[in-house]
């Protein structure tokens, strides 16, 4: 990155004309249903389909990214924090390390989604942040694998965190700025379907390198980086036609409030998300243990089991995912799909407390897999019709990613609590997340602006 782009990524730099200098004149967006305010320093909405292109290297930035974030989440980092501690303080030392990680993804998400609003870069507003975040991220996922400690292992993903957020805030912001309404379910699905299918990729690669850490952790990190530099080549990237108007510390932070009364469609969204998150989390943190402790397997036998277990919730999801889009795409319909979905999957959670065995535990991910497929394949593109501003998308979507990153952040700590230690009480951990995930569907009722 040169200088003088750096320079231009400071949202609150002095040389920024104020917003009393701007143009009085406004023009209106040309998407019907969607008319609003276009101010002279934002870039007009999408209204062309995007292109084969876009689609295939959208697809595999979001595969590659999670390939790398989502690896050390699953199983990477349960495998090295035991090698590190042993059995017996794994769980604690797990549940501190991705605790505090998600601390750091809770407030990376909205707060480089607003300096990517705002940025002025010669290559445009999101390449400089997918590039340089996936780059971060690699370089502190190779901390991660040489550490030899706890807080070495606490430090190197609280970075890795910030970095990979940084990238991920402009990634989902580029489906506001090039998709257009018409097929935001569709694009948004085939999202949903990467991220997961990057878990299952992460989890064989993992089955591969168990006992090679260096290999483990580095080789998800170099997909990441190759998956979002060829996106970021590809992506047709404007530059804001000019400068945003100045703020002041105190207004910048102010727009990270959005206030329930007067965005309630957006809160209600928020709040389904949550919970569903937070509930999804609580059973993936703590799986590869529970496989250890309840099925009594070893970690290679775990690791697995948790492999063909997100194979087959893999491929549930990609076939109901991608319908479930199609279908909502064409009938315009968005919350009942998100509402069956989030149900479907509090069904699911409540249903691992009555299983003993492998095959009930593919059973539970099959369902698991069909709930997260549909709520994948249209909950964004409900997400994306109840933003308050459209022209800041990547910081609404930022604070919006804050109940993906908060439950994370939250869920070790409830999770480490509710299983009580050395008692293991894994039921009473399954039937809170069901509970919790069950809020989430009610939660989506109340919303009005979306179908």
């Amino acid at each position: 990155m040169s200088p003088d782009a750096i320079d231009h990524l400071n949202p609150l730099t002095d040389e920024t004309p104020s917003s009393t200098e701007l143009p009085a004149s406004i023009v209106t967006s040309g998407i019907p249903g969607h008319e609003r305010p276009v101010p002279p320093y934002a870039i007009e909405p999408p209204t062309e389909a995007v292109t084969k292109k876009f689609v295939v290297t959208f697809a595999f930035a979001q595969l590659a990214l999670f390939i790398a974030l989502l690896g050390p989440v699953t199983i990477s980092m349960a495998i090295k924090v035991t090698a590190v501690v042993g059995d017996a303080q794994a769980t604690t030392a797990q549940g501190l390390i991705l605790g505090v990680g998600a601390l750091a993804a809770l407030l990376a998400n909205p707060f480089f989604g607003r300096l990517s609003d705002r940025t002025m870069s010669r290559w445009g507003r999101r390449r400089p942040w997918l590039v340089g975040g996936s780059l971060g991220l690699a370089a502190f996922l190779f901390v991660i694998a040489v550490g030899t400690n706890v807080p070495t292992l606490l430090i190197g993903w609280f970075l890795a965190q910030l970095a990979a957020n940084a990238c991920f805030a402009a990634y989902l912001a580029t489906i506001a700025d090039q998709v257009p309404p018409r097929q935001t379910a569709k694009i948004s699905a085939l999202g949903g379907v990467m991220q997961n299918v990057g878990v299952l990729a992460a989890i064989w690669i993992a089955t591969l390198f168990t006992s090679q850490m260096i290999a483990l952790f580095m080789v998800p990190a170099a997909i990441g980086v190759v998956g979002m530099v060829v996106y970021a080549l590809v992506l047709p990237d404007k530059q804001l036609p000019k400068r945003p108007p100045s703020m002041t510390m105190r207004a910048w932070l102010d727009t990270f409030w959005l206030s329930p009364r007067r965005y309630p469609d957006f809160a209600w969204a928020w709040v389904s998300r949550f919970m569903l998150i937070l509930g999804s989390f609580l059973f993936s943190t703590f799986r590869f243990f529970w496989m250890k402790d309840h099925l009594g397997l070893t970690d290679a036998e775990a690791a697995g089991v948790v492999f063909k277990g997100v194979l087959i919730y893999t491929v549930v999801l990609v076939i109901v995912g991608q319908l479930a889009g199609i279908v909502s795409d064409k009938l315009a319909r968005r919350k009942v799909f998100v509402f069956a979905s989030t149900a479907l999957f509090a069904v699911g959670l409540g249903l691992l407390t009555q299983v003993h065995g492998v095959s009930g535990f593919y059973m539970v991910e099959a369902i698991l897999g069909a709930a997260y497929g549909i709520y994948m394949g249209v909950d964004l593109a409900l997400v994306i019709g109840v933003l308050p501003n459209p022209d800041d998308s990547a910081k609404d979507l930022g604070v919006f990613n804050i109940a993906n990153a908060a439950p994370q952040s939250l869920a070790p700590f409830l999770g480490a609590l509710l299983i009580g230690g050395a008692a293991k009480n894994y039921d009473l951990l399954y039937l809170s997340a069901a509970a919790l995930t069950l809020v989430g569907a009610l939660a989506i009722i109340p919303v009005k602006k979306v179908k």
